[in-house]
């Protein structure tokens, strides 16, 4: 029992774990031990999951889980686990999942969920402050609600597993959807046709629906699918979004003008912004995205490079604690620089807090950037965590290929196959994992091992990528295919540390590894597997629709190619 009245971080791998280390809160990893403990000792599960750049993760962490009081009340009535969300994508899903269906709403990070002692969840939260204000109730306000109503409802609470279950699986629907275009339509109609991205704040790039813009652009040529691509190009690399002096996007936006970002870096919006901006430049010859695209890759291959050779995963939002210290600048540092006002939108007062963040107006000189440069390399960067995500190394990878087409003479197609040359010394040759532990991999590590091996297959035409590509899909297949529902689980068949084993079936930071597996099927000609994961997507199609962007490109690429038409996973072939 002593080993769970402390905090147990200390040893954890992962960077995010690292950082509450010296937390006072009795920490624990996620693991069966923990569960255990809980059950036994009949007590409730705190749950807190996020990422190591994660701004309202720091900001909740300092309020209040370096706080003896707070910690105190978790300690003497939870058992208290900490999860980095990209260590352990099934559990985020999973618990993600709860809160959605808790309070019919999206989730986020941090994200604070409540657990009875077998890891069950029954209530939750994303963010929650020190003390109560814009109508969110104080962090221990809601501890003391959620323990006494424990102590008084446990019995009932241990009785909703069986609901909660049936809520969170997948629902289907039989009757097959054939046009899928219309799907489509209703993703349009739902963008902000003037700043581009979805209507409202906070804005977000969601790369999966323009890449399924473009496929079906590429495929059509309607000018409506082309419309919106162009605008969100134009925006994502003008505004504060975009680092116009290293290169490189941010999360997302605050507001709706792609102004003020939250300024992580995150691998996985950098890589997909390098693949759909290389597939841009196929159709927009203009050399200024040509120079974005090579900017961000340089960028990439700088500043996220970790001691194996691979890329981390995150830059951090905050320097010396203060959130985007690093990135803006003040109207004192800008002022002597000539001719600044011209290629940014410079204001006495700033654009945000007093600061200003970046908004190009003319693409900058190269001595204008030096000059931004000198400044910022007066500072102290962010936190880098560099760990290692197979899937995101492997999106990388098909990335840079794709980017080969545009830029053949920086080297991309190499440095593709350099870095599947460490992936397969590592990882093939060894054991597929996803991190820092070879206990946990997910179908999204293998799906994107496979596309990287297709797209390095289709650039060189060497069989050796082909050949491997198939097997591990036969290994995919053994590992993660569900044959009564025909789909992919998140996570082995094997695994057992959750209450729930996940079938994801939607997009979210990444494009869903379903989605992803119908592509590389259909790929390699894998057809018997392909119609099935086929039937299955659809119907799940006629439910969750705009949840399913990348499906929608998957599922019309399959059918074109079933019904013998020349397609490849970038479009289709127009009839003559």
């Amino acid at each position: 029992m002593k080993e769970f009245n402390k905090n147990n971080l200390s040893e954890d791998l992962s960077p995010y774990l690292y950082q509450h280390k010296d937390n006072p809160v009795n920490w624990q990893i996620w693991s069966n031990k923990t569960l255990e403990y809980a059950k036994k000792n009949q007590k409730p599960i705190l749950l807190s999951v996020g990422y190591s750049s994660c701004h309202w993760c720091h900001v909740m962490a300092h309020e209040s889980f370096d706080d003896l009081e707070t910690a105190k009340i978790m300690n003497n009535n939870f058992v208290n686990i900490k999860v980095d969300r990209e260590e352990r994508p099934d559990i985020d899903f999973i618990f993600q999942s709860s809160f959605q269906l808790f309070n019919q709403s999206g989730g986020g990070w941090p994200l604070t969920m409540f657990l009875d002692e077998n890891g069950v969840p029954f209530m939750g939260g994303t963010y929650f402050p020190k003390n109560s204000k814009h109508g969110l109730p104080s962090f221990k306000e809601v501890l003391g609600k959620v323990s006494e109503a424990y102590k008084i409802q446990r019995e009932n609470i241990l009785n909703q597993k069986d609901l909660i279950i049936k809520n969170l699986d997948l629902r289907k629907n039989s009757v097959l959807t054939q046009d899928l275009e219309p799907i489509l339509d209703i993703s349009i109609n739902n963008l902000d046709e003037l700043k581009g991205g979805y209507k409202g704040a906070p804005k977000f790039p969601t790369f999966n629906l323009y890449e399924t813009l473009l496929y079906f652009f590429n495929k059509t040529k309607k000018e409506k699918y082309l419309t919106p691509i162009n605008l969100i190009f134009k925006t994502l690399c003008s505004k504060g979004i975009y680092d116009h002096v290293e290169g490189g996007i941010a999360r997302y936006t605050t507001d709706e003008n792609w102004i003020i970002p939250h300024f992580e870096k995150m691998l996985y919006d950098n890589t997909q912004f390098i693949l759909l901006l290389s597939k841009f430049c196929k159709i927009n010859k203009e050399n200024y995205y040509r120079e974005k695209l090579e900017q961000t890759i340089e960028f990439l291959k700088k500043e996220f490079l970790n001691k194996e050779g691979f890329l981390g995963s995150a830059l951090d939002a905050d320097s010396d604690g203060v959130e985007g210290k690093y990135y803006v600048f003040s109207y004192e540092e800008l002022k002597n620089i000539d001719q600044i006002d011209r290629y940014f939108d410079v204001q006495v007062n700033g654009n945000w807090e007093n600061k200003i963040i970046l908004v190009e107006k003319e693409k900058p000189t190269q001595e204008i950037i030096d000059k931004l440069l000198k400044i910022r390399s007066k500072r102290k960067k962010p936190f880098f965590d560099d760990k290692t995500q197979l899937d995101l190394n492997c999106l990388w990878i098909s990335s840079l290929v794709v980017a080969s087409d545009i830029l053949p003479n920086n080297g991309y197609l190499k440095l593709a196959e350099n870095f599947y040359s460490k992936i397969e010394k590592k990882y093939i040759n060894n054991k597929i994992y996803h991190s820092y532990s070879k206990e946990f991999v997910f179908i999204e590590d293998y799906a994107f091992l496979i596309n990287s091996l297709n797209d390095l297959y289709d650039k060189t035409m060497n069989f050796k990528y082909k050949n491997l590509a198939k097997k591990i899909s036969e290994e995919a297949l053994n590992i993660f295919y569900i044959k009564e529902k025909n789909i992919f689980q998140k996570s082995p068949k094997g695994s057992s540390d959750v209450f729930f084993k996940p079938i994801d079936i939607g997009d979210n930071t990444i494009p869903n590894g379903n989605a992803i597996m119908l592509i590389n099927l259909v790929r390699l000609g894998m057809m018997k597997e392909a119609k099935q994961l086929s039937d299955s997507l659809n119907g799940y199609l006629n439910i969750y629709k705009t949840h399913m962007m990348t499906s929608l490109r998957a599922l019309d690429y399959f059918n074109e190619i079933y019904a013998g038409k020349n397609c490849n996973e970038e479009g289709c072939k127009l009839d003559d």
